[in-house]
């Protein structure tokens, strides 16, 4: 029997009343998430590599439960209010195909929540692993001054600021809507003393002064793949993707400009994801440093502030 032929109908008032009427445990709605996730062929690129994750996650945040709480809370009978709250997450989760981080306005980054909606990414960058690791060993002292580019939701630039709590950090975005966003996050965590965000064209709303180290996770999907990317891709901003015929559009500024705004032993760390071949090709002579990450992901590199000066006089 294949998924399909088992799968409910979301838009029937009986398939409702019967699921929220028998359905009483917490497990019962995870494994139906998981059911209907699968049976809805939705796609798992957001933090998630199964069904079953995604369900644990989606059931329990939305109960405000701890996302990796014992196994026996799956035993947990639910109100017939909860069921229907349920019901209706997983239905657009597979219906609209909208990300459990949009459903929830909640994602997690380096082991903290971070809150998000569709004028964001949601975080799922390999840079983590750098940070965790104090981007090791290519700094060779803690830095004074740290700047995130592109910042959407200040996931990344807010990991940074708890990694080097000495530091200073600054984000930047273009979209005011993800700046607000962004300062709202800075906020919840208290590190207003330490983290300030600025709204501009990358690096024309900053202060004077040079950073030890700069991280940019840009947009760098190109335009072939943006029209194929999954459903669930298309509920991201346009912004936070598009990066012209190339992928590399503002990737190429960033290269140019970062030297100006590094000091003598400053890095840029820059992901570019798939376009990473393409970028490779245009700058053949640059050293450009390419980390392996142990839980995944590809497309990061690190280029040192004298080796842009080199390539770009």
């Amino acid at each position: 029997m294949a998924l399909t032929d088992i799968a409910v109908n979301f838009s029937s008032a009986d398939d409702q009343s019967e699921c929220v009427q028998h359905f009483t445990r917490l497990g019962d709605w995870v494994r139906f998430a998981a059911s209907a996730m699968d049976a809805h062929q939705v796609f798992f690129g957001h933090g998630f590599e199964s069904a079953w994750d995604e369900s644990v996650f989606l059931c329990l945040r939305a109960l405000d439960l701890n996302w990796d709480a014992p196994a026996e809370v799956l035993s947990a009978t639910l109100l017939p209010r909860e069921r229907r709250m349920l019901w209706s997450l997983i239905a657009r989760r597979c219906l609209e195909r909208m990300p459990t981080a949009y459903l929830l306005e909640e994602a997690w980054f380096c082991g903290e929540p971070f809150r998000v909606n569709p004028d964001v990414l949601i975080p799922r960058s390999p840079i983590a692993e750098l940070i965790e690791t104090h981007f090791t060993p290519w700094l060779q002292q803690s830095p004074g001054r740290i700047l995130d580019l592109c910042t959407g939701s200040g996931c990344i630039g807010i990991a940074m600021a708890r990694a080097f709590p000495d530091a200073s950090v600054d984000l930047t975005d273009l979209s005011e809507a993800a700046v607000s966003i962004a300062v709202d996050n800075v906020d919840q965590k208290d590190l207003g003393y330490q983290v300030r965000v600025f709204q501009g064209d990358l690096f024309a709303a900053l202060e004077d002064g040079t950073y030890d180290l700069i991280v940019a996770n840009p947009p760098y999907v190109d335009e072939d793949d943006l029209d194929t990317m999954p459903a669930e891709f298309h509920h991201e901003p346009r912004l936070g993707l598009a990066a012209g015929p190339d992928g590399l559009e503002l990737v190429h500024r960033i290269l140019r400009e970062a030297a100006d705004y590094l000091s003598d032993d400053g890095w840029l760390v820059c992901e570019v994801g798939n376009s990473f071949g393409v970028l490779m090709t245009a700058y053949p002579e640059m050293n450009l440093i390419w980390p392996e990450f142990d839980r995944g992901g590809h497309g990061v590199f690190l280029v040192s502030a004298s080796e842009l000066r080199l390539n770009f006089k």
